[in-house]
């Protein structure tokens, strides 16, 4: 390998050094061995050839010099842009209102303006580039200049600040010395970084506080107009019982000295006032009032009563304020005892005098219940009497048919027979009522075949409606029913003929249909109907709507024989008509179990009304039931009300009828709860419709009544939503 006398590892400029000191050296050489021709002429030769490489070598320098000059002079106009960047945008931050500062993603100070921190001179200077925020915030932190919120030290104020960096976007209002204010806001770059403002916001801060001062002296002096325009005398006591403000009545009811009401004054000084003054009502209110006034922060409203002078009385009521403060009204009811004393008197008065009207009566009702039973047993004795003679004129009359050839007096006989038999049946009608009223009727209870009754009748009557030009069509039922079959059947012998008897064309219809433990007959005809206004009276007794009629067709003693029977047997009573749509009678029977066949099912719907539909209704507020039943009841609806679960199961039992639905009130007497009175009436007397009404709206019960199929209806009580309950179980009219 040929030794390389230039390193080509060493610069330009260390290889033309390294060159010409060869040529140096060769040359002096030559110079001295001039005599060795052929070496010397070698070595110029050589040194010849280095000069060339020299030179090369020299031109690329100077070319790598031309591109190095070119690079720093680009890198010099780079770096003047940069500067003049960096210049213009601190320019542009020194232009900013705000203090400004830039952190970069390591949370280090790149650059700020003059006016951040400038609130804070004495770590002002401090802020340089490089430092990092959480110095930023200590330093913050420890500035005197800071005015740190009340009960907050250096160390919680920096960590909650530490903490809130953390978030994208920051702001807040810091207090600063001198009562100035500053807006900080924070807000990340693309990069990571943090850019921090700082907005003097004293002036809105201010601006602000004075509008905010304004209105409270507007509210003041409105509260201040407000309370001079009551009736009422008040005072206002702060949370150390002082007192903050009243009105001008205050001082003519209690007839306080002027100076006596002044800011400041203790509530025990004009209390003492008030003590010396008035009458309480017992010698335990006032300490009750200074209990309340020292009590704890937390007090209930506190009311009683004291008189001033002979008649002069006055309502106090104390309540306390959200600042721990109270308020005590004085209100003027001087009248209103007056008046209560007044409608005292009176009522004693009118109770004296209705007690005196009250034995008057009770001697005139007791009168005439004795003359009623002595009619009544006259009529019974009478009725019986006359049916004997009766029944031999009828005989009489009978004979009479076979010797009576001519039509003439065959016609005069006929009627005497059916006037004889008017007077029959009148006579048996008034026996009949005259047992009813003279309580001397027995009643024989007995299991009653309805399908047995209903062919009998049938047989009876329809040859009746037939002669009528009437259609007379019997339901067969196979329900069995336990009643007095005697009276069962006289009383739905009378309803069939009155239909028979008033209706001029159509049809007369009856029926039975399954209630629960019930079954309701229902008599139905298409006649005139019978309007409302006379609906009560047919009931009476000889009281007929046809006042053209014959007393051979009845003296209107029928409807009112039904009625006592009814209520004698305790089996109710309906009447549902419209003047020109016909006339409905139904009467309620206990059904007999038979074989323990399950009730039938009634299924919701909107096609079911409410007409004569049994309801029971438990409730132990007098005045909410009393309102609800005749409520139901304008409805068309039967109600059974009861004050508590007892008296229900007591009624229930003693009519022996399973009501269509249940009302029942969530909370009843002695903590009792309507949820578990269902339970106990759903044990006894089977699956009933029911509903809970509460004012309770608790998730709890309202998650036991839909787990448990139960109705739930909020206080105040919606009548629609209480309709379409009823209307979704009460039993479908037909």
């Amino acid at each position: 390998m040929p030794y390389n006398l230039i390193d080509p590892s060493d610069s330009l400029e260390r290889q033309n050094e390294k060159l010409l000191k060869i040529t140096e050296t060769l040359m002096r050489r030559v110079e001295q061995n001039s005599a060795d021709a052929g070496v010397a002429y070698a070595q110029f030769e050589r040194a010849a050839m280095l000069e060339e490489e020299v030179r090369t070598r020299t031109r690329d320098l100077e070319r790598t010099l031309d591109l190095l000059n070119l690079s720093n002079a680009k890198l010099a106009q780079a770096n003047a842009e940069t500067e003049a960047a960096r210049a213009n945008l601190f320019n542009a931050i020194e232009t900013v209102q705000e203090g400004f500062a830039l952190f970069n993603a390591q949370d280090e100070l790149v650059m700020c303006n003059s006016r951040f921190g400038k609130h804070m001179r004495d770590v002002y200077h401090l802020f340089k580039p490089g430092l990092t925020f959480s110095e930023y915030v200590d330093l913050v932190s420890k500035s005197p200049f800071l005015d740190l919120p009340a009960g907050e030290g250096p160390e919680q104020w920096a960590d909650r600040r530490l903490r809130r960096h953390k978030d994208n976007h920051v702001v807040f209002n810091a207090r600063m010395a001198g009562d100035r204010w500053l807006q900080v806001s924070e807000h990340r770059t693309g990069d990571g970084g943090t850019v921090v403002l700082q907005t003097d916001v004293t002036d809105m801060m201010r601006l602000e506080r004075q509008e905010r001062e304004r209105l409270l002296d507007d509210q003041a002096r409105l509260i201040r107009a407000t309370l001079d325009h009551l009736d009422q005398g008040v005072c206002i006591f702060d949370r150390k019982n002082r007192l903050a403000g009243w009105n001008r009545r205050i001082s003519e009811l209690l007839s306080l000295p002027i100076g006596r009401l002044q800011i400041g004054n203790s509530f025990a000084s004009l209390f003492k006032w008030v003590e010396k003054q008035a009458a309480f009502p017992d010698a335990a209110t006032p300490i009750r009032v200074r209990d309340w006034v020292s009590g704890p922060q937390r007090r209930g409203a506190l009311s009683f009563e004291i008189t001033l002078g002979l008649d002069h009385t006055l309502a106090v009521f104390a309540q306390q304020m959200p600042d721990q403060g109270f308020v005590i009204s004085f209100t003027d009811i001087s009248a209103e005892k007056a008046a209560v004393r007044a409608m005292t008197q009176v009522n004693e008065t009118l109770e004296r005098r209705v007690m005196e009207r009250t034995l008057e009566l009770e001697d005139a009702l007791a009168e005439a219940e004795r003359a009623n039973a002595s009619k009544s047993r006259f009529v019974a004795a009478a009725s019986h009497d006359l049916l004997q003679p009766l029944s031999a004129a009828k005989l009489y009359v009978s004979s009479l048919e076979a010797e009576l050839t001519t039509p003439e007096l065959q016609e005069r006989l006929a009627k005497a027979t059916n006037a004889l038999g008017s007077v029959e049946n009148i006579l048996d009608a008034l026996l009949d009522i005259s047992k009813l009223d003279s309580g001397q009727a027995a009643v024989h209870l007995s299991d009653v075949p309805m399908n047995l009754l209903m062919g009998q009748l049938s047989d009876d009557l329809a040859p009746l409606a037939a002669q009528k030009g009437l259609k007379f069509k019997v339901v067969p039922t196979s329900a069995v029913v336990r009643s007095d079959a005697t009276f069962l059947r006289r009383i739905l012998q009378n309803l069939l003929s009155n239909a028979i008897r008033y209706t001029p064309r159509g049809r007369v219809l009856i029926g039975a249909r399954r209630l629960g433990g019930a079954l309701r007959v229902e008599v139905w005809d298409t006649g005139p109907g019978i309007p409302e206004d006379h609906q009560e009276d047919v009931f009476a007794e000889f009281h007929r709507l046809d006042a053209l009629a014959s007393p051979s067709e009845g003296m209107g003693l029928g409807l009112a024989i039904v009625d006592r029977a009814c209520r004698l047997l305790n089996h109710p009573l309906h009447l549902d008509s419209h003047p020109g749509r016909g006339t409905r009678f139904t009467v309620e029977l206990p059904l007999v179990a038979t074989g323990g066949a399950s009730p039938v099912s009634r299924p919701r719907g909107p096609a079911y009304t409410l007409d004569h539909a049994i309801v029971l209704l438990l409730e132990n507020d007098a005045d909410l039931r009393s309102a609800m039943t005749i409520t139901l009841e304008g409805w068309g609806l039967d109600v059974f009300a009861c004050e508590s679960l007892d008296e229900a199961v007591a009624l229930l039992e003693e009519v022996d009828i399973t009501p269509d639905a249940i009302i029942a009130d969530y909370q009843l007497n002695d903590g009792a709860l309507g949820t578990d009175a269902l339970q106990v009436l759903t044990d006894r007397f089977g699956e009933i419709p029911a509903c809970i009404i509460t004012a309770n709206r608790g998730s709890g019960l309202s998650e036991f009544c839909s787990q448990s199929g139960v109705s739930l209806i909020y206080k105040p009580i919606d009548q629609n939503e209480l309709r379409t309950f009823l209307s979704s179980y009460t039993p479908k009219q037909g």
